[in-house]
């Protein structure tokens, strides 16, 4: 078992008045894809959302609890939330490319955050990102065209290159696969098992094939609440609750 990265402790969240997810607590190890799964709605993205403080920028959202990545408080005053974001990178469902080249997408972010000093710099944090995302092969003839002249699987690998471009520890990925089609969704779950060598994986999936496939343990969650977390194996062979048991047998969803 590797070490804890990232621990949530009795999370509630509230949109408003209206409470969302209530004393969430799981940690999730190093350099292995955690897999969130349960019904829509019942909370999987917002607790995705607590680990980059994405839940921020969301006005009427509230957080209570301890969230920590490598042991320190990410919601403590002194957190720079850019420099967060920076080592907690973010793929959401649809693919969304900046109206920018190939290169362009992936030089922003390293550009922005000073950690290229030079254009050779640069040049090759483009096309080692590319490489880590498996798409270097597919583009590298035509960097300088825009992002969005590219296919749906093809735009959700710049993304995941982009997302690496600067170096995070953990990515977050938000149903990654649910705009693509069979053949693009394998790629993907493909480069996770690549990327998890070097990244820590956080995946939100509505596909409890993908979870069995691609990760180690899974945190189930219904109406909010998390269920059940433990290997991904025993949950989708021995889980210890009936909901979950009921859930992947699809008695509900």
């Amino acid at each position: 078992m590797n070490k804890i990265k990232i621990s949530a402790k009795n999370i509630d969240v509230f949109y408003g008045d209206k409470q969302a997810l209530f004393d969430v607590s799981m940690d999730m190890y190093e350099k292995e894809v955690t897999a969130l799964i349960g019904p829509s709605g019942c909370g999987k993205s917002t607790f995705l959302r607590c680990i980059n403080r994405m839940n921020d920028v969301i006005d009427i959202c509230s957080v209570k609890g301890n969230v920590s990545i490598d042991g320190h408080d990410i919601y403590d005053k002194s957190i720079r939330v850019e420099s967060l974001r920076e080592s907690v990178g973010m793929v959401f469902q649809k693919p969304n490319p900046f109206p920018k080249s190939i290169y362009e997408n992936i030089a922003y972010g390293p550009r922005i955050h000073g950690i290229a000093n030079s254009k050779t710099d640069l040049d090759e944090i483009v096309e080692t990102s590319l490489q880590k995302a498996a798409l270097f092969d597919e583009v590298k003839d035509r960097l300088h065209q825009p992002g969005t002249g590219l296919s749906g699987g093809q735009q959700q690998r710049l993304c995941i290159a982009r997302a690496i471009s600067v170096n995070p520890e953990i990515i977050l990925m938000d149903e990654p696969c649910s705009a693509l089609d069979p053949i693009a969704t394998a790629k993907i779950e493909d480069l996770m098992s690549e990327l998890k060598k070097e990244f820590t994986i956080i995946i939100v999936t509505h596909s409890m094939q993908q979870a069995a496939r691609v990760s180690k343990n899974t945190g189930f969650f219904h109406l909010g609440k998390l269920i059940e977390v433990d290997s991904t194996d025993t949950i989708f062979s021995n889980p210890g609750n009936q909901k979950t048991q009921d859930y992947i047998t699809g008695r509900f969803g």
